[in-house]
């Protein structure tokens, strides 16, 4: 008999009444995780329980006897500080917000953020490393500008692996169950009080799956959950792990986010005009908001796809086509065939949105691809990684050069006030008075940083740095326990690091590009530097490896075993199992992050960020976002961003040149003292690096960036495109249509420049094109100069895009259009003529196979 089905079930919670009721209240908002005055809060009930809990408020209130609680309503203390939280909690929901001001909150625009992972806090452990970081602080920045957002993602029961280091020093991985009713979690239910659940069909299975609800701030995150008794087993298992199992699992998971999550809104009530596909991962949302659109105003799937397509946007985080999902059509056809085709698709055409060629039977899916042909807006994470996405998706687009495509790039941020140490911030308050608090990116703001006095300036990070040395000993005598070391070895980690030696800290995903152990090429010289007698370093490594991944795994046991080397034991640590509470006191503590990564494989990074707002400086390879971050004066750079085909030659040059830079330039300025024993030239260096940095790599210009330039343009196409019941819509796709079958007729016939070989600076060369057209009308085209300075090969550099307006017939019927280009740089100039159609309302609409160069 299973007795499972014979089970009574119900939950019991704290019972908080009066005035200790907004505790649990509190403990159910993750505003309290940037919040300084509520952390402190919830510490204050019991700091033993803190730390047992992984810093969980709401599995702490479940563990406290109701006496324990009963007697806090009496300690004037507690309550005067609960007061005081409750009070800023309730000013931070109801103060007039950034979005308020700037657009009064009218505009009825709402957008659904989906994304695999997200990494809010370390109590709550939806997330694998940066993607979901990112991904949360995306919404904690949401919250505090006041964007009117959702999240959607998946709740795993398991979550990410937690990692511990055997004797050896080989990853293990265990996979403990996480309790939702012991996380800031609130199952969404009907009136009658029965969850709220969505149903898919998967392989012709039916698939449940039921809604909770975490709250960040202002923003709620919806979380899907197929644990349910009425899923087949394996079905159950689609919201066990995160990036686990196999291509079966990884696209029922996709499915499940993409499909499901649009399910889950409508089902909420809430209906998104824009959704941010934060990776491919969600790319199926688009099919799904299609289908809705179908069925409500009886569409053709290409009328409504034109509305979806402009109310999506793309944001990818990955420089590397083996990093992003691919699925084989048989896996496409099992779990989505009876779905394309109710969407009116052949297989052929299904297919061919998600391939660069729609012609190549033996392409696989890829999901970048299917969210790249589906947003009217597509980004990298950087400025370097969005010419790397240029590079990697220009067939998609074999018609425009290069530096058209249309991928952008929004730098990632960081949320200032869930990575700041409370030391730092007091400082920053006491010297740049409160505003920063409510915009970071005020640069007049940051610049204040110079009148910080460097020896409270050194005083603030050398607390920072003692804490940081204390947590590694603890964690470190924790992994000795664990693994059954003699009491003697436990004892001897109390004299590992030193709270006044120059501190580098290295912690991220252990994948090979990012080369953990490029540090360890020449053993000699390194044991040297850190050794040396007057001015010793020390290095601090942190990071887990993907369980498949056995390379990675070898990376963290070479790191491992080189620490328990004799000349190196008291100098390198590996603290296992790292996490976002390792992350915080790490960027806290340390005083240079390296970061090693072969350029350009790194689309952003942010651990760098983090580290720059708490008075740390970075030295990096110049990829990701330091190129955009480096000024000389800030930190230090590896190399000048040289890429050599040879990877042993790369590390060779690029190890070489970590050592000499710790050798000539990072060690002498940081142990440069003067009688005060404060390092003057470091702490010009860390307040140029706070005036440069803090400003504009946090996730609050980030946020503020996608709203303005993707979030307000892209609800603004929707508004038009959705307008009376979709009918600009199903104009475009039938105008479209219109276009490729008059297409063939458009051709670009003479092209005349007025311009002798050399020309002076400043000269205005009139251009006139002549175009046969057939059918099409003048108006209906967007006629234009590509032109600029060329390269030796010949082609055109920085090009711009100059218009030339209809100027009448020639003798034999065809249309002119003209122009003039001004010469406004010296060299060889290039131009060419493009005509693509244009929309009356939409103005110019590129389509493949719709435009042509002359």
């Amino acid at each position: 008999m299973d007795f499972r089905t014979k089970l009574h079930r119900f939950t019991v919670v704290p019972s908080l009444t009066g005035e200790l009721a907004i505790l649990q209240q509190l403990a159910y908002n993750l505003w309290w995780t940037w919040e300084p005055e509520a952390v402190e809060l919830f510490k204050r009930l019991d700091i033993e329980l803190w730390q047992q809990t992984r810093h969980n408020p709401v599995e702490m209130l479940g563990i406290l006897q109701q006496t324990f609680l009963e007697k806090l309503a009496a300690d004037e203390g507690f309550m005067t500080h609960l007061k005081r939280v409750e009070n800023r909690f309730r000013e931070y929901l109801e103060e007039k917000t950034w979005f308020g001001r700037h657009y009064n909150g009218s505009k009825p625009m709402l957008t659904a953020y989906f994304s695999m992972e997200f990494g809010l806090h370390e109590s709550v452990p939806t997330y694998s490393g940066g993607l979901g970081i990112l991904a949360g602080d995306h919404l904690k920045s949401a919250s505090d500008l006041g964007i009117p957002l959702v999240g959607v993602g998946l709740l795993y029961r398991q979550g990410y692996f937690r990692q511990y280091l055997n004797i050896e020093g080989w990853q293990q991985e265990i996979y403990p169950e996480n309790d939702f009713y012991n996380l800031p979690l609130h199952l969404e239910r009907t009136t009658d009080g029965k969850p709220l659940t969505i149903e898919l069909d998967l392989a012709g299975r039916k698939v449940s799956a039921q809604l909770w609800r975490l709250q960040v701030g202002r923003v709620p995150l919806y979380l899907l959950d197929s644990n349910l008794e009425e899923n087949a087993p394996e079905d159950r298992e689609i919201t066990a792990q995160l990036y686990s199992g196999d291509q079966d699992m990884r696209i029922r998971q996709e499915i499940l986010l993409g499909i499901g999550g649009i399910r889950a809104l409508k089902l909420l009530g809430i209906a998104p005009n824009i959704c941010h596909m934060n990776e491919g991962h969600a790319a199926f949302l688009a099919l799904e908001r299609t289908r809705l659109l179908m069925e409500e105003y009886n569409l053709r799937f290409t009328e409504a796809m034109e509305a979806v397509r402009a109310g999506n946007i793309f944001t990818t985080h990955t420089p590397v086509d083996a990093g992003i999902d691919h699925f084989s059509p048989d896996l496409l056809e099992k779990y989505l065939g009876r779905y394309y085709r109710a969407l009116g698709l052949s297989r052929d055409e299904f297919l061919a949105l998600g391939r660069q060629n729609p012609k190549n039977p033996h392409e696989a899916f890829c999901m970048a691809v299917l969210a790249l042909r589906l947003a009217a807006h597509a980004n990298g994470v950087s400025q370097l990684h969005g010419e790397v996405s240029r590079k990697m998706w220009r067939n998609l687009w074999p018609e425009l050069p290069e530096e058209q495509i249309p991928i952008t790039s929004v730098t990632n941020g960081v949320h200032t006030k869930t990575w700041l140490s409370n030391e730092m911030a007091a400082l920053l308050t006491r010297y740049l008075g409160n505003r920063w608090r409510e915009d970071p990116t005020d640069q007049a703001l940051w610049r204040r940083a110079v009148n910080i006095p460097d020896s409270e300036l050194w005083r603030t990070h050398e607390r920072c740095r003692e804490r940081l040395v204390l947590f590694a000993r603890r964690r470190l005598k924790e992994h000795l326990t664990k693994v059954g070391a003699t009491a003697k070895e436990i004892a001897t980690a109390d004299e590992v690091l030193d709270p006044e030696v120059l501190t580098i800290g290295f912690a991220r995903r252990f994948a090979t590009y990012k080369r953990g152990t490029l540090l360890f090429r020449d053993l000699d010289r390194l044991a040297r530097l850190l050794n040396d007698a007057d001015r010793p370093v020390q290095i601090i490594f942190a990071g887990k490896a993907h369980p498949q991944d056995v390379e990675g795994k070898e990376l963290i046991r070479q790191i491992f075993q080189h620490s328990l080397e004799k000349r190196f034991h008291n100098r390198i640590v590996f603290i296992e199992d790292y996490d976002m509470a390792v992350a915080r006191h790490l960027v806290q503590g340390v005083d240079v992050w390296l970061n090693t990564p072969r350029r350009p494989f790194e689309a952003s990074g942010t651990s760098g960020m983090k580290v720059a707002f708490n008075g740390g400086l970075n030295m990096s390879v110049l990829d990701g976002w330091w190129p955009e971050g480096y000024r000389g004066n800030n930190g230090w750079a590896i190399g000048n961003g040289e890429v050599y085909d040879d990877i042993d030659y790369q590390n060779e040059v690029e190890s070489r040149a970590i050592y000499d830079l710790l050798e000539k330039e990072v060690i002498p300025l940081f142990y440069d003292r003067g009688t005060d024993n404060v390092p003057r030239g470091w702490l010009g260096c860390i307040k140029a690096s706070l005036q440069t940095l803090c400003p504009v790599f946090s996730s609050e210009r980030m946020v503020e960036e996608y709203t303005t330039r993707m979030y307000l343009e892209s609800f603004s196409q929707w508004e038009k495109l959705s307008a009376d019941r979709m009918a600009l819509a199903t104009e475009l796709a039938r105008w479209k249509g219109e276009m490729h079958r008059l297409w063939p007729q458009v051709r670009i016939g003479a092209v005349e420049a007025v311009a002798t070989a050399e020309v002076p600076l400043g000269t205005l060369i009139p251009v006139t094109a002549e175009l046969t057209l057939g059918a099409i009308a003048p108006e209906q085209l967007a006629v234009e100069l590509y032109c600029g300075v060329l390269d030796s090969r010949g082609n055109i550099i920085g090009g711009e895009l100059l218009p030339l307006a209809h100027a009448g017939q020639s003798a034999e019927g065809n249309q002119l259009f003209a122009g003039e280009i001004e010469c406004r740089f010296c060299g060889r100039y290039g131009f060419m003529v493009r005509v693509m159609p244009c929309h009356t309302e939409l103005g110019p609409v590129y389509d493949q196979g719709l435009m042509l160069w002359g």
